[in-house]
């Protein structure tokens, strides 16, 4: 199966540089909508027959225009929304932004026990990423596109890509719109086929604009 995993659009939180990741969680910007627009050209060349989205607007937003297009139900399951921020929630300053994105990396490198502070663990949060993988495969589907997060994608493809290790996705970000492409299946594991850590819509230019979630590891200390 080939399995596209997209970021979704800006949102008015990632302006704010904010972890915002309670459901159901704010819209999208004019940008945002802009970017969301743009993914039916941008991703012409596939033949998506499977799309999800996950259980916060943003992310339905996101897949409606790339759905309108092919004519594609979108199917929202909470198995692939953001990792909750806990205790986290609402914050952008660099202390909550590491404390977030290690400790989801840290579940990527086998430390599946952690909690994220007031949140959930690593065994919790892959467990439900996994369980929609594993129904999108079930379908018997060869292309599906999943509108999910910037920190859980680079979780789950850290966790379960056979190519991607942890240092690889830390370092690298995920923007709004951002696209990774993987071919596999839950019985032989992932392959990590492109990174493409820009987005496929336009962009706003200005740093910082596309959210802490998403924020190569490095970059958190301005």
């Amino acid at each position: 199966m080939r399995l596209l995993l997209i970021r979704h659009g800006q949102t008015p939180s990632n302006l704010k540089h904010l972890l915002d990741t309670a459901e159901p969680g704010p819209g999208l910007t004019p940008l945002g909508e802009q970017q969301a627009a743009a993914l039916p050209e941008a991703l012409a060349a596939e033949e998506i027959d499977v799309l999800y989205a996950s259980t916060l607007v943003r992310t339905q937003l996101t897949a409606a225009p790339l759905a309108d297009a092919r004519g594609l139900e979108v199917r929202i399951r909470d198995g692939i929304r953001e990792i909750s921020a806990g205790d986290l929630e609402m914050r952008g300053d660099d202390e909550a932004v590491r404390t977030y994105l290690t400790t989801a990396f840290a579940w990527s490198a086998g430390d599946t026990g952690l909690r994220m502070p007031g949140g959930e663990n690593g065994v919790e949060a892959l467990e439900r990423f996994d369980a929609v993988v594993d129904e999108a495969a079930g379908t018997g589907a060869r292309t599906v596109a999943m509108v999910s997060h910037g920190a859980a994608i680079r979780m789950w493809v850290a966790a379960r890509a056979e190519n991607v290790d942890v240092s690889y996705a830390a370092d690298h970000a995920l923007r709004n719109t951002g696209v990774v492409v993987l071919a596999g299946s839950p019985d032989r594991g992932w392959r990590a086929l492109h990174w493409e850590g820009r987005p496929l819509g336009p962009e706003s230019g200005v740093p910082e604009t596309d959210g802490p979630a998403g924020e190569a590891v490095g970059t958190v200390d301005r």
